[in-house]
């Protein structure tokens, strides 16, 4: 099938899609209580000098990881090269799981849960784009940098600075570098680990390095609709057929009433027609044409309203243009696939998770925020499981573009793996 116009229509080309945030409360007393006793012992104190001293190193990870690609579905190059970082750092249990997750065990000392620290292997890119890494001074450029290259980058630092203080936890720590965070991969390896993998019911909490910036935390997890919708009718020469349905007509409706559907205030809810493809000729009436449409709100309840609507809406479209142009050689009908679906959900703002994190902010001196977005993070809120979006990078842009970038300063991106840290440490009980 050639493509009749181009296969991608720009309605929605940025990062990771975040709400507007909401400015947190005083941690609670407990929180910065913990907090406090984390960041004043020797071995913290310790841990945050080898983050100081190791951040060459993190720029270095960060150009050695980007520069193997990671397109959609296509992980295993990368995820091998991330096993043997895990394996260097004395891992236990280090593994390649059934869908393509590496995973590796830090053990505490017993007694407690499992907590997950998580980061994201793939990128939106597809096989072929270049991904060789540019430096201007304090930047790096280049596809996938940041999103999500920086925070397995991260990861590692924090091992490495666990290692270095002689950090002991209660809890058993599980590192992972995860496969299909992005598009068409729907969450996959969170899935699988949550779902099926041998960690299946023991994961007491969870985060996802994927944020950027020194000032919010997600701890809502935005909720996705996707669909391939195909429109079909019986096709014919543009002239000689002149007066026939045609799929074109409908799809083109269907977008029209879609993008006239409301969207509450105060409760971030969008939606986008995205990709489109279809057509065989210029002077043929096309027997085919399909769009990919996305939708996604931070509540459960306001995204199955549009996609209700959204339903609604290419029944009517179909409908329409099989009155207004002749069915004789056949009508319009459509193919409705649904290709991807993200729950929505909240971590609450009193969770130990939530307010631990809070308190390492204000230990800095910073009033964090709270969003929502569409991260690993969702599946384990979907499950009950407290989990987080916490940061991987101080400064970055362009997210999802080729001129993607990152900023490598050295004091702001210690102080935020700083506040990871204590706030990783805080949850999983450091002794």
């Amino acid at each position: 099938m050639r493509l009749a116009f181009p296969t991608v229509l720009v309605l929605l080309m940025a990062g990771t899609a975040v709400s507007a945030e909401v400015p947190s409360s005083p941690p609670s007393a407990k929180a910065t209580a913990e907090i406090k006793r984390i960041e004043a012992s020797a071995a913290f104190k310790k841990a945050v000098a080898a983050l100081d001293a190791g951040h060459g190193q993190w720029v270095d990870t960060i150009v050695t990881l980007t520069e193997i690609p990671s397109p959609p579905f296509k992980e295993a190059a990368r995820a091998q090269a991330f096993l043997e970082m895990f394996k260097a750092r004395g891992l236990t249990d280090v593994e390649i799981d059934g869908e393509g997750n590496v995973l590796g065990m830090r053990k505490g000392t017993g007694g407690g849960g499992l907590v997950v620290v998580s980061a994201h292997m793939d990128t939106v890119f597809p096989e072929g784009t270049p991904v060789k890494v540019r430096r201007e001074g304090e930047k790096l450029f280049a596809p996938g940098v940041g999103d999500d290259t920086a925070g397995l980058a991260t990861l590692l630092s924090l091992i490495d600075a666990m290692n270095a203080g002689g950090i002991r936890t209660r809890d058993d720590v599980l590192f992972m570098g995860t496969v299909g965070e992005e598009g068409a991969g729907d969450l996959r390896g969170v899935r699988y680990l949550l779902g099926k993998g041998r960690y299946k019911d023991k994961v007491s909490a969870f985060f996802s390095l994927d944020g950027g910036g020194l000032d919010s935390i997600t701890t809502g997890g935005a909720g996705s609709k996707r669909y391939r919708v195909t429109f079909k009718g019986p096709g014919g020469h543009s002239y000689g057929a002149f007066g026939l349905v045609n799929p074109m007509a409908a799809m083109s409706q269907a977008v029209v009433d879609f993008y006239k559907i409301p969207v509450p205030q105060g409760i971030k809810t969008t939606y986008s027609a995205s990709v489109v493809g279809g057509g065989t000729s210029v002077n043929a009436i096309p027997r085919e044409v399909w769009m990919e449409f996305d939708m996604r709100s931070e509540s459960a309840v306001e995204l199955a309203k549009v996609d209700q609507r959204f339903l609604e809406i290419l029944n009517q479209a179909v409908a329409t243009e099989n009155a207004a142009r002749s069915t004789k050689e056949g009508p319009i009908t459509i193919d409705v696939k649904q290709i991807g679906e993200r729950p929505a959900g909240q971590t609450d703002k009193a969770a130990d998770i939530v307010q631990f994190s809070t308190a390492a902010y204000a230990a800095e001196g910073i009033r964090v925020g709270y969003s929502s977005s569409s991260t690993d993070s969702n599946i384990a809120i979907s499950l009950g499981i407290p989990a987080i979006t916490i940061g991987r990078v101080a400064s970055g842009g362009r997210g999802h573009s080729l001129d993607e970038w990152i900023g490598i300063e050295k004091d702001a991106n210690v102080r935020l793996q700083k506040i990871d840290l204590a706030t990783i440490l805080a949850t999983a009980g450091m002794k």
